[in-house]
């Protein structure tokens, strides 16, 4: 990938193990009172904190803990009278919030009964998230957040979150300063235009950091005043939302080029200055040209991550990693077949040829030969080099001109079929019959979010393949039953790999991510699936795990930039 982004930045541009003085300004937050070292003496780390008492705990979501106060602690902090008398401990309080969201028959209402939770009782959201992650995961992420953002401007009845818009022009550094935490380790930053595979929804997009940090402390650890969600208002180009009467964002369009770039670059400064160089900046749902643009602007002074681009490449590898365990041979045997070569697309290539050439030791262009991409266009080939966007052009080989997915699947007659277009229903009865009749075991990943926009479902891609596919796919479908046996549908998704990575990156105190990081990270994912699992036709492990194994991400990643340097 960096070979990627150094072609954007230019060829005497630094890459991101250059650390020069400019480029490691430090600023804003020391760690005062050791929050984050442990030592021999003092195994566990210390926090200081200020806690309110009476009637304002129980109105403070990080304190609150309802009827699981106990009467010492009503005693000590003024509660007497504010709460009925009766003491509800934790976990009955759990089972009565679940059997609650149970009853609701939309997932949307699932959705914001959660987030009224964590804005009423933060530990018992967390503790609800971290015992029931398989079943709340759709609900707090995707598919449902998707459905939460589009409808943002109706549901929206307190802030979370940061929203920067082009009216703080000038004064980013102070809108930062408003924020009541100090001890910032990771933000996550979107601009609203691409969310998911449901286009521009402008503001709205907030919903996105705001699941993604829950994530980071339910399956990460990461302490939720440590997470900072941000949405960068820009102005939206949906038209529907600016006549929405409810639309709580900038009503204009898009804010484009210098003004645009101007926004950004005092917004990266601001958070370097306030937060200091080892804040981790994950970029969420920019569009294709602004989110490699940014990337690779700032992948050499900053510490950032892009998940659509990076942490999909990451989980998706760590799949076909674990499928060679499954299938037998290496990830070189195989020819690849892209659906969408937007970000998710070509950071998977990108990802798949290093790996690639890590193993075989052959060059990085050699590898990237093996992987083909379609595009709205068609197969990606050299006679369109020079009408190609500038992360495509890697991608173009030598071939006659494709016009169509069926067509492509035929010509290369790929191993591996991967849908990152966005579009619903592109991995037609046609495609998947295609690949199944010259693969004994094809490899099928319909990775588009949400479920709606999913290349095919589970069900298709099974019975269509007659039981063959090696399936796996973004968002969550049940198991399917053909020919009187279970298979059981993989989920590529991202939860796997961005908060055990965040975790290794923030613990380890480094200040540049790298490609071999996101490497190390799709083989610890990988090594975490069980003969078991395999049996199961699964190349991805069970969620229920997902502490434990964000856990192992986290050390290995951590391990990796020690000895990076």
């Amino acid at each position: 990938m960096e070979s990627t982004l150094k072609g954007i930045r230019g060829s005497d541009a630094p890459c991101v193990l250059d650390m020069d003085d400019a480029a490691t300004v430090a600023g804003g937050v020391e760690d005062t009172y050791g929050e984050d070292r442990a030592t021999e003496e003092q195994l566990v780390t210390p926090w200081t904190v200020s806690v309110a008492s009476g009637y304002n705990l129980l109105r403070d979501p990080r304190y609150n803990k309802g009827l699981a106060f106990t009467e010492r602690e009503r005693e000590t902090h003024y509660l007497r009278g504010l709460l009925p008398p009766a003491f509800v401990s934790q976990e009955l309080q759990e089972r009565k919030i679940m059997n609650n969201i149970r009853q609701y028959q939309l997932p949307l209402q699932r959705y914001m009964a959660l987030m009224d939770l964590q804005e009423g009782n933060e530990r018992l959201f967390y503790k609800l998230l971290i015992d029931n992650v398989e079943e709340l995961l759709p609900i707090v992420y995707t598919p449902t957040v998707g459905e939460a953002c589009q409808k943002y401007g109706s549901i929206f009845s307190r802030p979370q979150g940061l929203y920067i818009s082009l009216k703080e022009k000038g004064k980013i550094l102070e809108v930062l300063k408003n924020w009541p935490e100090r001890s910032i380790q990771v933000i996550v930053v979107t601009d609203g235009e691409r969310i998911l595979g449901l286009g521009d929804l402008g503001c709205q997009g907030m919903g996105i950091p705001v699941g993604k940090l829950s994530l980071y402390t339910a399956l990460g650890g990461v302490r939720p005043s440590a997470c900072l969600p941000i949405t960068l208002d820009v102005g939206t180009n949906n038209k529907e939302l600016l006549n929405d009467e409810f639309y709580i964002g900038l009503r204009q369009r898009r804010a484009t080029g210098q003004e645009y770039t101007d926004f950004l670059q005092e917004f990266m400064s601001a958070v370097k200055q306030n937060y200091g160089e080892k804040v981790l900046i994950q970029f969420e749902d920019f569009a294709n040209h602004n989110a490699f643009d940014l990337l690779a602007r700032y992948g050499t002074t900053h510490l950032v991550f892009n998940d659509d681009i990076q942490g999909t490449a990451s989980v998706v590898l760590a799949g076909l990693i674990a499928a060679q365990t499954l299938l037998g041979g290496s990830l070189a045997d195989h020819t690849y077949l892209f659906l969408g070569a937007g970000e998710a697309g070509t950071g998977i290539a990108e990802l798949i040829a290093l790996e690639i050439s890590r193993q075989t030791k052959a060059p990085i262009e050699e590898c990237r030969k093996k992987i083909w991409l379609v595009d709205s266009k068609g197969l990606i080939v050299s006679t369109r080099k020079e009408s190609l966007q500038h992360f495509k052009k890697s991608w173009a080989h030598e071939h006659k001109p494709v016009s169509n997915l069926l067509d492509a699947v035929n010509a290369i007659k790929p191993t591996v079929l991967i849908g990152t277009s966005g579009k619903g229903q592109t991995f037609t009865k046609d495609v998947v019959e295609a690949i199944s009749s010259f693969n004994e075991r094809p490899i099928i990943l319909a990775l588009s979010n949400p479920t709606s926009q999913s290349e095919c479902t589970a069900e298709q891609a099974y019975t269509w393949s007659k039981g063959q596919a090696v399936f796996a796919t973004g968002s969550p479908f049940d198991p399917v039953e053909y020919n009187g046996k279970i298979h059981v549908p993989g989920q590529a998704n991202n939860a796997y790999i961005f908060p055990g990575f965040g975790l290794g990156v923030v613990m380890s105190g480094a200040i540049r991510v790298h490609d071999d990081m996101l490497l190390a990270a799709s083989e610890a994912l990988a090594q975490q699936v069980t003969e078991e699992n395999f049996e199961k036709g699964l190349i991805y492990p069970p969620f229920s795990n997902i502490r434990k194994i964000s856990a192992h991400i986290a050390a290995i990643v951590a391990a990796k930039a020690y000895e990076l340097g």
